[in-house]
């Protein structure tokens, strides 16, 4: 297969799932009486003035790195063939814990961010491993006990904020931590607006864009160039074959879910260290599940899971612009649903052209786990087979 038909087969999917998506967007609008031309003219409209549309441009970035990093979290665990829907629970306590210790120490500049960010990373990392021990130990599906503990964490997270961690005045409308000293936050990026001769917009763009750039990088470079990333596929194609060529296939289920644990946690740290200082009542929310539909339309890549933190993000962006104009803010949501269920229909599409090329050029057909099917039971559990693959198979 030659590097381009391999690129288009790559981009059929996600391309696919965004023009019916809008398509079936078009229609409901239609029905609704609402005029989807003025609809999508408000949402391409980013202002009248160069301060105003790099405004616009700075608050769609901001929101892509959180929802960029919350594809990157559950993409890791679809590598393994499993379903992370714990992601929420996974970032709020993280980014509470973070909050509190950011808030109780004073260190030089570059030791508090790096504590603060330590202490998400391991606050994620624990929340997912529960889940993974239940599935290792007990054969308990990753999708039931993620969910419950998403409540189990909301709950806390909710506890904490409101008992011990509070450090807003009684009487307060809005109930936060103790304010993180200016020594465990992260300045703007405005400066390479000036660098590049471009209006500095009132709003910052978050400090934390370079770190998440670095994270996408090297989970690209572990999960695609090395050994651990070769056994994580291995394993989610086939338990049972990775087991026989010397994978602890347990032991990856841990290791897939404490990577994408700790990925999860930096989710909130964006608006944390950026914008809010502390956290809040009304911190972010729902992004962990947006995360899902991210990592979905991008095909679990990071340059594809990049793309669709952007799209989602724009369309967030369009939010206010369109109750402004009188818009229901529904069409926003009605667009990302259908995008939701588009990439799905259009991945198994993909994925059926896929082999059937590899069928036609005599290769061995291949495709990345299910989420769900690399399950990984208790010893005896007989989830745990599956069927051999080949050596070409998973480096396919």
């Amino acid at each position: 297969m030659t590097l381009l038909r391999r690129v288009g087969l790559a981009l059929f999917a996600p391309v696919l799932a965004v023009v019916v998506a809008l398509l079936i967007s078009t229609a409901v609008m239609a029905a609704l009486r609402v005029d989807p031309f003025q609809v999508f003219a408000v949402m391409l409209d980013l202002g009248d003035t160069p301060s105003q549309q790099v405004t616009a441009i700075v608050v769609v970035l901001n929101r892509a790195i959180p929802l960029f990093l919350a594809g990157l979290a559950v993409a890791v665990a679809f590598r393994m063939g499993l379903f992370n829907i714990g992601v929420e629970g996974q970032y709020r306590l993280a980014t509470i814990m973070a909050a509190v210790a950011g808030a109780a120490v004073a260190l030089p500049g570059p030791l508090h961010v790096l504590l603060i960010v330590v202490v998400a990373m391991a606050v994620g990392a624990f929340w997912a491993g529960i889940v993974a021990v239940l599935k290792v130990t007990r054969g308990v599906s990753e999708v039931i006990s993620s969910i419950m503990l998403n409540f189990v964490a909301l709950g806390l997270a909710s506890f904490l904020l409101t008992g011990p961690f509070r450090g807003s005045p009684e009487g307060a409308s809005i109930i936060s931590t103790a304010e993180i000293p200016e020594s465990g936050l992260l300045g703007g990026l405005n400066g390479l607006f000036d660098a590049i001769g471009l209006a500095n917009p009132p709003r910052q763009l978050y400090g934390f864009l370079p770190i998440a750039v670095l994270v996408g990088v090297a989970l690209a470079v572990l999960l695609g160039r090395t050994r651990f990333g070769f056994d994580l596929k291995a394993t989610g194609l086939s338990p049972s074959a990775a087991s026989a060529s010397g994978v602890d296939a347990r032991a990856m289920v841990v290791k897939a879910m404490l990577l994408s644990g700790a990925v999860a946690g930096l989710i909130g740290l964006p608006d944390l260290l950026g914008q809010t200082g502390a956290y809040t009542t009304d911190f972010t929310s729902g992004l962990g599940f947006l995360g899902i539909a991210v990592a979905l339309l991008g095909r679990n890549k990071p340059v594809g899971i990049a793309l669709g933190a952007l799209l989602f993000a724009f369309l967030d962006r369009a939010l206010v612009p369109l109750q402004i104009q009188q818009f229901p803010a529904s069409v926003v949501t009605i667009i990302q649903g259908t995008i939701v269920l588009a990439v799905v229909v259009a991945n198994e599409i993909a994925r059926r052209l896929t082999r059937r090329s590899a069928e036609r050029g005599g290769a061995e057909p291949s495709s990345a786990p299910e989420p769900g099917t690399g399950a990984v039971g208790p010893p005896g559990d007989a989830s745990a087979e599956g069927r051999p693959s080949t050596r070409r198979e998973v480096q396919a």
